[in-house]
């Protein structure tokens, strides 16, 4: 973690910095408070920012640059995928196990891949937050399921035509692939926030924007 010093942000006057402030090591750490909540998200979002920490530290607020966006008609169907989609092995559902694709997000995990997240970060606040969040329409998950057990899904925000992806988790092979095959042809956002690059998410077809072009898309269609 870098020791330059980012903003501490009070109770009392939360307003969060222009986004360029952002540091560029770690990338995009913002600032810091000890406050999460339903409202403290959805202002955040609006503005190209997320909370992002670790159980033990304060709540940290990132806005990296560049930003990892999935298009839904540059989502890459690959042979083998093309192969699991003509079988349909899933019976795919949506928002009826938010907390239960939230604590399978959050379950510690195995053969990482590439800037790929243990789930660790998924802290028991985080969960209660989202979780009212889903309560209040803003908050959603795409699960699959497979002889009635829940095999795989993602869960994030729709806010406006832009779906925020936070996490997605699998136990069958192609399971979370399918749930975001969902949200690109069924849901269809207009983008797909997935926050940092990965291997697995270019694989599938997401790109890299500069911040500044993030921001002023969330400006335009946040609120349609």
């Amino acid at each position: 973690m870098s020791k330059t010093p980012i903003p501490w942000l009070e109770d009392n006057n939360f307003t969060f910095p222009d986004v360029n402030t952002a540091l560029a090591e770690p990338d995009g750490l913002l600032a810091a408070s000890e406050t999460l909540s339903p409202e403290l998200v959805l202002d955040a979002y609006q503005q190209g920012i997320f909370p992002w920490y670790s159980d033990g530290q304060p709540v940290l607020w990132w806005s990296p640059d560049p930003r990892c966006v999935l298009y839904p008609d540059h989502f890459h169907v690959s042979r083998s995928f093309k192969r699991t989609l003509n079988n349909n092995p899933f019976e795919i559902k949506t928002n009826t196990a938010f907390r239960e694709v939230m604590l399978s997000c959050a379950e510690p995990r195995t053969n990482l891949k590439d800037n790929e997240q243990a789930g660790t970060w998924i802290t028991a606040t985080m969960l209660e937050v989202y979780c009212r969040l889903h309560q209040s329409g803003y908050a959603h998950s795409v699960e699959c399921w497979h002889q009635e057990k829940l095999v795989g899904g993602i869960y994030g925000l729709l806010l406006g035509d832009i779906f925020f992806g936070e996490s997605m988790f699998s136990r069958m092979k192609d399971a979370s692939k399918t749930a975001m095959h969902y949200i690109c042809n069924n849901i269809k956002p207009y983008m797909i926030d997935a926050q940092v690059t990965s291997r697995h998410l270019q694989t599938l077809g997401a790109e890299e924007i500069e911040r500044q072009q993030f921001v002023k898309l969330l400006q335009s269609r946040i609120n349609k």
